[in-house]
């Protein structure tokens, strides 16, 4: 029995990578079994569902969001089975191996895509052999693999994110990204590509995610599979690319122009608008180009917009960050997605750490601390900000009052909106939504000099589309008089300062 296993950020996510080890374990499949597990399981739990089933190799798949409970279970499989043959794959092992403590409980390691790799080590062990602990796996030809998408299962389609590639690759070298250690981009064939999605289609899935990091980069396969799915719409069609954005020719236009509202998620990752960052990171991007097709997206066709920018790149100021979320919230995008930088094991972002003083938490998954331009406090300031904005901002749930938050400095208002939550809850977690209206109903007028009525107007709005049980706080005698004596002693304070 050889087991393939990992753990999930959630249920939702189903694993492409572990799919991919299936499909290509060849006369071993009949003996394979594929375990996905979601980070809140136990790991004494999942050993014992493990080795309930006698396995003689288990393969886990490792990545920063799992190395921690990946480390447990390894040291429980250990313990428990020593004469398991234990192998691990994935990005969090592929780089920077020495020191990991999970390499330790490891009988071999995979470096590298594994796709290949993992079915030649199993039958190299079944056979008797003895390969070496450390293996580095070279990119396979996209054309020898086999294609996972029929291994998945009816209640993937249905109730998990399928994820898909047309590509891998890619053909830049931003430093913070493992891409950047890639030497070409690749196609997968498309006729095979093609003939796997219109089965997955026939089966009922709707929500397609592409993973590819530049879906854009080749105008003719962007424009059939675009085409490929323009024969197959229907209400329920979402489809999910990541797109380039300074890379949006006319050809590629016309057929966004062809989708009903609401049937294309695109996201665009900007990152950082600042030219000298950009440089420094390798980052090749035209920034006017890509803002005017950030634009044109938003304003002409019905694509929902998610756009990314990266908290702490090397040299990245305050200044330099509120002008980039200034300027995607003036394109009126859906999403800014607010990240702080992570230093992924063996991203080329590591050369700046000397130079801007990059610090980094040394646990998973190694977000900045500080660096020369951004202090820890400053640090933890925008930390706060990326979690509020996701609640507020970026949820989709307060459409009437966000104009009133952002105004006309939208990053300056929401600093200082995420100081004076933290500084009134000491809390960016477990905020009910009700106590959240209440928040802002309270804090935005206090904050912003904004007429009261007109904020809690905005809020009704919102609390009737988020379809909440039960009235609004401020509905609620109780709160109400709780916010009567808040408003009165902040009056007494000014009085006496």
């Amino acid at each position: 029995m050889i087991q393939l296993v990992t753990l999930n950020a959630r249920y939702i996510h189903a694993s492409l990578g572990l799919h991919y080890l299936y499909a290509n374990m060849g006369e071993l499949q009949a003996q394979t079994r594929l375990h996905e597990f979601i980070l809140q399981d136990q790991p004494v739990a999942i050993a014992e569902r493990l080795l309930a089933e006698k396995p003689r190799i288990i393969g886990i798949g490792v990545y920063i969001w799992n190395v921690t409970e990946s480390t447990a279970l390894a040291a429980l499989l250990r313990t428990l089975a020593p004469e398991v043959t234990l192998v691990l794959g994935g990005p969090e092992v592929s780089h920077e191996l020495a020191g990991q403590a999970i390499a330790d409980y490891a009988d071999h390691v995979i470096q590298g895509p594994a796709d290949l790799a993992f079915a030649a080590l199993c039958q190299q062990l079944l056979a008797g052999e003895t390969p070496p602990k450390v293996i580095s796996a070279e990119a396979p030809d996209l054309s020898r693999l086999t294609l996972p998408y029929d291994h998945y299962s009816d209640d993937d389609l249905h109730q998990r994110v399928v994820y898909v590639e047309a590509s891998r690759g890619c053909p830049y070298r931003c430093q913070f990204c493992l891409s950047a250690l890639d030497r070409k981009v690749e196609n997968f064939p498309l006729d095979r590509l093609l003939a796997a999605l219109g089965r997955l289609h026939a089966r009922g899935l709707r929500h397609f995610k592409f993973v590819d990091r530049t879906f854009n980069l080749r105008l003719e396969q962007c424009r059939t599979i675009l085409e490929f799915f323009l024969d197959r719409l229907d209400d329920a069609l979402l489809l999910h690319f990541e797109l380039v954005p300074d890379r949006l020719p006319e050809g590629l236009r016309e057929l966004i122009l062809r989708f009903p509202p609401g049937q294309l998620q695109f996201e665009v990752g900007v990152q950082s608008l600042d030219p000298e960052v950009q440089a420094r990171i390798d980052r090749r991007q035209d920034n006017a180009k890509s803002l005017a097709n950030i634009r044109w997206l938003r304003e002409a066709s019905g694509a929902h917009l998610h756009t990314d920018l990266i908290f702490g790149l090397p040299g990245e100021t305050l200044a330099s960050i509120a002008h980039g979320f200034d300027s995607l919230i003036g394109l009126g995008v859906q999403e800014v997605q607010l990240g702080l930088l992570k230093r992924l094991r063996g991203a080329p972002i590591a050369m700046h750490s000397e130079a801007f003083a990059m610090r980094y938490d040394p646990a998973p998954p190694y977000i900045i601390l500080a660096n020369s331009t951004l202090d820890f406090f400053t640090l933890r300031r925008l930390a706060r900000v990326a979690r509020y904005w996701d609640m507020i901002g970026n949820s989709g749930r307060f459409p009437h009052t966000r104009p009133l938050l952002l105004g006309a400095a939208p990053f300056d208002r929401l600093l200082a909106l995420s100081d004076w939550l933290y500084a009134t809850t000491q809390q960016t977690h477990q905020i009910a939504l009700p106590r959240l209206f209440g928040l802002l109903l309270e804090g935005l007028p206090e904050l912003f000099a904004l007429d009261a009525e007109r904020v809690q107007a905005a809020l009704t709005h919102d609390y009737a589309h988020n379809g909440i049980k039960g009235p609004p706080p401020w509905q609620s005698p109780a709160q109400g008089s709780r916010r009567q004596r808040r408003a009165g002693a902040r009056q007494q304070r000014h009085a006496e300062g």
